[in-house]
């Protein structure tokens, strides 16, 4: 992506905002080794749940352990999570969308009504069915999420491929005998990457949402490896006087999110050439 377009995505303050926060949680997560005041797993049977405090910034849980330590080491695993599911989900998108909008006729039609069929069971529910015949972990988290959530993308590469085969450029290099790979390669995915992009940004944000929503229900990253989400569910059987255990997380799970959903309509104004900002 070229300078010009983050120049255009990052104009708009509310983008800037979204890329700041990404780019801090980022950093925050990928130091946690270093910057870490204890070790995320450290059992203190001497500090059980004690509150926000200088020594404890973000207070203990019920095993003593820090809770400050076990979100920086937890946002490893929410946005890794985040990041693959959402690398699978798109790779599966691009390919189905660029076989269906290229080829065209019972291919498409094949393809659309997998699309529609998938569409038609809620994801949260589809992924619950999948991952309760599995042996929760990140892994097979990861994998599922990213094998339930490729339709939309597979629609918005087909709409555009529909809209770029008819392009004189296309047709161009058609009639000078180019195969199929090189127009789909060359020509008609690197012209299709607007949606690709913001879909993508975009999609990372609800990847951190459902990994979240599958640890809270015991479903996903498995103690004692820390994810935002389990971390939640800790924080549920103290919620009455451990009010920490759940804000710090929660807050985590929604600057996060935030900060994808603001970039990915920044990048949206940004690429789209219909867009008031780009006139």
């Amino acid at each position: 992506m070229s300078h010009n377009i983050f120049k255009k995505a990052l104009a708009n303050p509310l983008s800037k905002a979204g890329f700041i926060i990404i780019v801090m949680v980022f950093l925050l997560a990928m130091l946690a080794p270093v910057i870490s005041p204890y070790d995320p797993d450290e059992i203190n049977v001497k500090a059980i749940l004690l509150g926000p405090s200088w020594q404890h910034w973000m207070g203990t849980d019920g095993l003593g352990r820090d809770v400050l330590s076990r979100m920086l080491f937890g946002g490893r695993i929410s946005l890794l999570v985040g990041l693959v599911a959402v690398g699978i989900s798109t790779a599966i998108g691009i390919l189905l969308g660029a076989i269906a909008g290229y080829y065209r006729g019972w291919v498409d039609t094949l393809i659309m009504r997998l699309v529609d069929v998938m569409l038609s069971i809620p994801s949260f529910f589809l992924i619950l069915a999948v991952i309760a015949f599995l042996t929760p972990s990140i892994v097979n988290v990861m994998i599922v999420i990213g094998l339930t959530s490729w339709m939309g993308v597979t629609r918005l590469v087909r709409a555009e491929f529909l809209s770029l085969s008819g392009r004189e450029f296309v047709m161009a290099s058609r009639t000078l005998g180019a195969k199929d790979a090189r127009l789909i390669f060359t020509h008609l995915l690197p012209n299709s990457l607007t949606p690709i992009i913001v879909s993508s940004v975009l999609g990372i944000a609800g990847a951190v949402l459902m990994e979240s929503g599958l640890s809270f229900l015991g479903l996903g990253v498995q103690a004692p490896q820390a994810s935002w989400g389990n971390i939640l569910t800790d924080g549920k059987d103290y919620i009455q006087f451990a009010w920490w255990l759940s804000l710090f997380p929660g807050l985590a799970i929604l600057i996060t999110v935030l900060g994808y959903n603001l970039l990915g309509e920044g990048l949206r104004d940004a690429l789209d050439p219909r867009s008031s900002s780009n006139k």
